[in-house]
């Protein structure tokens, strides 16, 4: 005799990036629609979802971590998947050396978790197309929209075109259904390649179709914030409907700076080219925020790199920084060059990077002490302005009786670290 669906429920922990944070809101959204309930306590769980990040060898220690944990924790009987992005890297290895798993699931694992793995039907789920599914209405004010899947890049250190595949650009139609069933504040457009968007589908969409899609969804929330732009595709034309949208944000993929050590990277730009975008947005926008990533001690990178990349940080004065350590991934390009840089050297050139940001973000926050700003409350007492992106950056900590998933005007009266402090002003 089969289970009755309403019984049954799932738990599902999130590793990795906000792309991933999406696919795990489709595969939530699809179990809900089976029938299948959430929980938030994992003990509880008839079939527990870890959705795994591969992208360096840290991420990867992390979801082998995450699913012995989950193993230990899980209710005898129920069933412990692994999805994401080691799980269609590493499927067949998994597989062997982890019996505690009961399924690894690729991208495919809302097929693996249909009524036929919890018991609750012999019918096979259907096909379907994860990158295209609904998900439930958002619990906060603000929610990550995926625009495009894969990436035709060429990265020297990146292995996710491998297993995520070319990029593939959703319907316009089908992002602005999803941001008006969201029905959030603050939509996040992310993807491996934003800037890219509709360059894989030349007859329907094409190249710069990120500038409609951008003022189409301003049309439909009240902030719209990009992450993960190439350098090389931010025109003219983007700039424009990103300073329209009020949410002066720029997340630069930069990776680094010098020219060649980029060339290196197989990746375009340099330090100077960089410097003269970033001062012409601010010629536009004195008010616009910068992020960018970067890698230090890939293969080849030499001193004088390094001391390119600190001069860089210094001139470009940007709010938000990250510095990571290069990490050698199977079959990219990266795996097989030379010289590669000593990990006591590695260590030193990022406490040195780190440094210098802290005190740049700093002094960046604390320029905007005695400054007005429009913040959302994304929860009692946490709000963001147009300077922090979600679960990235920092907060503003607000008066906890200012209305959750509504915006107010605060005066920021003392910065903390990375964090500011705002009381209410009256509008």
């Amino acid at each position: 005799m089969s289970v009755p669906a309403q019984s049954q429920r799932f738990y599902v922990e999130t590793l990795g990036c906000p792309k991933n944070e999406v696919d795990s809101e489709k595969i939530i959204g699809l179990l809900c629609s089976d029938g299948l309930q959430r929980t938030d306590d994992p003990s509880r769980a008839d079939v527990v979802v870890v959705n795994t990040c591969a992208f360096i060898e840290e991420a990867r220690r992390e979801s082998i971590d995450t699913i012995l944990a989950l193993a230990d924790r899980k209710k005898d009987g129920a069933r412990l998947v692994v999805t994401g992005c080691m799980a269609e890297r590493y499927g067949d290895e998994l597989s062997a050396e982890l019996p505690e798993v009961d399924q690894v699931a690729g991208f495919g694992v809302p097929v693996a978790l249909g009524r036929k793995s919890v018991g609750l039907s012999v019918t096979p789920a259907p096909a379907f197309d994860l990158l295209n599914l609904p998900r439930p209405k958002a619990s906060a004010p603000w929610a990550y929209v995926k625009i495009a899947e894969g990436c035709d890049r060429t990265c020297g250190f990146c292995a996710i075109p491998s297993f995520r595949g070319p990029q593939r650009s959703r319907d316009i139609d089908s992002i602005l259904g999803e941001v008006d069933q969201l029905g959030t504040r603050e939509i996040v457009l992310v993807a491996q390649d934003l800037a890219s968007y509709g360059k894989d589908r030349p007859g329907e969409l094409g190249a710069g179709a990120i500038v409609p899609l951008v003022r189409r969804v301003a049309e439909r929330t009240d902030r719209v914030r990009l992450l993960y732009l190439y350098p090389s595709d931010l025109s003219d034309e983007l700039i424009e409907a990103i300073l329209d949208t009020d949410v002066a944000y720029f997340d630069l993929s930069l990776q680094h700076v010098s020219k060649a050590h980029l060339r290196r990277m197989r990746r375009w730009g340099d330090g100077q080219r960089f410097l003269a975008r970033i001062d012409d947005i601010r010629s536009r926008e004195a008010d616009a925020v910068f992020r960018s990533n970067f890698i230090v001690g890939y293969p080849g990178e030499t001193e004088a790199d390094h001391d390119e990349l600190l001069s860089f940080v210094e001139q470009a004065q940007l709010d938000w920084c990250g510095f990571f350590a290069y990490s050698p991934e199977e079959g990219t390009h990266a795996v097989g060059l030379p010289d590669r840089v000593a990990e006591d050297v590695m260590q030193l050139r990022l406490a040195e990077l780190r440094e210098l940001q802290d005190d740049i973000t700093a002094r960046r926050r604390d320029d905007c002490i005695g400054t007005t700003q429009r913040v959302l409350v994304d929860e009692p007492g946490v709000a963001r302005s147009h300077r922090e992106a979600p679960e990235i950056d920092g907060v503003v900590n607000v008066p906890e009786n200012l209305a959750v998933g509504e915006f107010h005007h605060v005066e920021i009266v003392d910065a903390m670290g990375p964090d500011l402090v705002g009381i209410a002003v009256t509008d």
